[in-house]
């Protein structure tokens, strides 16, 4: 793509983010960044069909405007049978969601900033994973994540987020999913296989993959991420009690998560977990089934449009 033209540009817009301020929010958003097609979701999933089907028109610039579910959606629709549709398309975002992980990894903290990007960013090459997982009705399947995945009470907390405060406040809703699971959350034995090793046992709290460093929030689980390195940064909290956990939160919400004596860190490009119980997993924030899964990284997959 030559850098002395505007890349052609379309946006994937849910209209339900942030409570429909995704949408009401548009026209002022067109208005700075200058006329963009726009398509809008109609229900999960229909982001990966919309981004493949601007790509497939010839599109070069896909902006995903929405929470951190559309953000994964709309880059899952960049590939196709395992393979990128044009490897020079950009992905920009502009965050308007619950949880805002993957854009404090890209270093986005607002929408205004979102939009100074889109305007002056530059694409930035980073790597993706992709995830085979048993879905919730016992199908196996595959996708793509950008930022991170987890199991555990990460991926117990995301099936509850979908409940009666969904429809008044997104974060509402998982805040009260995430006390929920607090006291009724049983630790969970999971076998873990780091890049073809023998595999290790583990009674877990959660266990995050990160491609990004963020998840549940702010959770700055997996510091040491870095988008273009090739590996997931691997976080296993082992099995805590519930006055423990409760009092070490401020500790596992923070970049001193690996002080922690219950706290373990690894890095692998391919990762494996069983288990024989039932096992939730999310993937980029959203609830998608559960274990076994299988990890690998696809390196420098994607071109981000970053600050």
């Amino acid at each position: 793509m030559s850098p002395s033209r505007t890349p052609r540009t379309a946006a994937v817009i849910n209209p339900r983010a942030a409570n429909g301020r995704a949408a009401a929010s548009w026209p002022r958003i067109v208005e700075q960044i200058g006329l963009v097609e726009a398509l809008f979701t109609r229900h999960p999933h229909h982001a990966a069909t919309l981004a493949s089907q601007l790509l497939d028109e010839g599109f070069e610039r896909i902006l995903a405007v929405g929470g951190d579910g559309t953000i994964s959606e709309t880059m899952n629709g960049f590939f196709r049978e395992g393979r990128p549709i044009n490897p020079e398309a950009e992905l920009g975002i502009l965050p308007m969601g619950t949880g805002g992980d993957f854009q404090r990894t890209l270093g986005v903290p607002d929408l205004d900033t979102a939009v100074r990007v889109i305007l002056d960013g530059k694409p930035s090459t980073i790597d993706v994973a992709q995830i085979s997982y048993q879905s919730h009705a016992g199908v196996a399947e595959s996708r793509y994540f950008v930022n991170l995945t987890s199991f555990g009470m990460g991926g117990e907390v995301a099936v509850r987020a979908k409940n009666a405060l969904s429809g008044l406040s997104g974060k509402l809703a998982f805040m009260y999913a995430t006390v929920e699971v607090f006291f009724r959350y049983h630790a969970k034995t999971v076998e873990l296989s780091l890049d073809g090793g023998p595999a290790s046992t583990h009674r877990i709290l959660n266990v995050a993959l990160g491609n990004g460093r963020y998840h549940g929030g702010g959770m700055h689980v997996c510091p040491r991420a870095q988008l273009d390195d090739g590996m997931l940064d691997v976080t296993i909290i082992e099995a805590l009690g519930m006055f423990t956990l409760a009092k070490d939160l401020p500790v596992l919400y923070s970049e001193n998560i690996y002080k922690h004596s219950k706290v373990h860190h690894a890095r692998a490009s391919h990762i494996r977990a069983t288990s024989s119980a039932k096992v939730s997993i999310e993937v980029d924030g959203e609830a998608v089934g559960a274990l076994p899964i299988e990890v690998r990284v696809v390196p420098r997959a994607l071109k981000v449009l970053t600050p």
